[in-house]
């Protein structure tokens, strides 16, 4: 019995909207950066997601990577806890537009969508 292969899991999910808008902005940078995507304390929630780009220099050994065509999304082991599993997308909506994040681990979300709590 053969096995089929299944498509790697990444602990963080990214949409084909989500990837072209970011490899777009990144382009408006000038050069070849990657996305740190973290949680930190504060928000309506409690805790708030974080994301910039960032120099490939800066990735720590503890850091996962998860490489996208070439498109790498890093983030710490720390807000890995509670971003594991997260969908990031992207909407051009001209009300509610912009990143969304559907985190499985959120118990409670703000109206914002940019803060959670667990």
């Amino acid at each position: 019995m053969s096995q089929a292969t299944q498509p790697e899991t990444k602990g963080i999910q990214l949409s084909e909207t989500a990837l072209k808008h970011l490899v777009m902005l990144r382009e408006q940078q000038g050069s070849d950066l990657c996305l740190r995507v973290g949680v930190r304390n504060g928000g309506c929630s409690g805790m708030s997601y974080m994301m910039d780009f960032e120099d490939p220099s800066n990735i720590r050994p503890d850091d996962e990577v998860y490489d996208y065509d070439g498109f790498k999304i890093i983030c710490d082991p720390k807000s890995l806890l509670y971003l594991y599993g997260l969908m990031l997308d992207y909407s051009n909506a001209l009300i509610g537009g912009g990143f969304q994040f559907t985190n499985p681990n959120a118990s409670q979300t703000c109206g914002c969508g940019k803060s959670f709590g667990v």
